[in-house]
């Protein structure tokens, strides 16, 4: 196997912290070209500046391969199953992941939007740098992810189950939590932290001082208290 899991950080202030994947690859083979097959198999593969778009790859499988600069546009990867593997400069636009499974993986610096992965499993997971705007994450399941350097603009969690999740040092822009379930979610390394929805979720979540007062305002609208002078 490609991946040795690595432990937590333990967590601080009584938060367990997610264990973050460590990816050793094997020796690769070059991708073949050709386009993605749906219930694909595609085990010990660089697959480099490859054109994806449009194609369907639904049910692949995609296991101890490196997947560097291609383009995901309109991709069809629904019920996709991507494993000990790393993601590097993928970029794409209504790329459709949904109820994928993401495990062992590491996503670097991806330039994504109007990703779907509503109902998707993702199970330590690593989303370094780069920018997804308009991410569906609807009703997945996130297990020891950490979010880290990244944007995310306007991304959807409405009633995912988060477990041992941390944001580093990435900006959450009008983020969406209702209905969200939190366990041993970190929130305290968000450099922003923009809820637009579902701040009364927050329960099973850590936040710093700075970013309780910064929610102030949408705390007091959600409790509905007024507040003068």
């Amino acid at each position: 196997m490609a991946r040795r899991a690595a432990g937590g950080n333990g967590g601080t202030g009584g938060v367990k912290g997610a264990r973050r994947p460590e990816v050793r690859l094997p020796a690769l083979e070059a991708y073949g070209g050709g386009e993605l097959e749906p219930d694909g198999d595609y085990d010990g593969l660089e697959i480099k500046d490859e054109d994806f778009v449009a194609q369907d790859g639904g049910g692949a499988r995609f296991m101890d391969c490196a997947l560097t600069g291609c383009a995901l546009d309109e991709t069809r990867l629904h019920h996709a199953r991507v494993l000990d593997s790393v993601l590097t400069g993928i970029r794409g636009v209504g790329t459709d992941l949904a109820e994928s499974t993401l495990r062992d993986v590491e996503l670097i610096d991806a330039r994504m939007g109007g990703v779907q992965m509503h109902g998707a499993v993702l199970e330590r997971v690593v989303v370094r740098g780069g920018k997804i705007d308009y991410l569906n994450l609807r009703r997945a399941r996130l297990r020891d992810v950490v979010f880290e350097g990244c944007v995310l603009v306007e991304p959807d969690f409405l009633e995912a189950r988060l477990e041992r999740v941390e944001f580093v040092g990435c900006s959450l822009k009008g983020v969406d939590f209702t209905g969200a379930t939190f366990t041993d979610v970190d929130l305290r390394g968000a450099a922003e932290l923009e809820i637009a929805r579902g701040v009364d979720r927050l329960s099973g979540a850590v936040i710093s001082m700075g970013q309780l007062l910064d929610l102030a305002p949408v705390l007091a609208v959600q409790l509905g208290i007024r507040v003068e002078g």
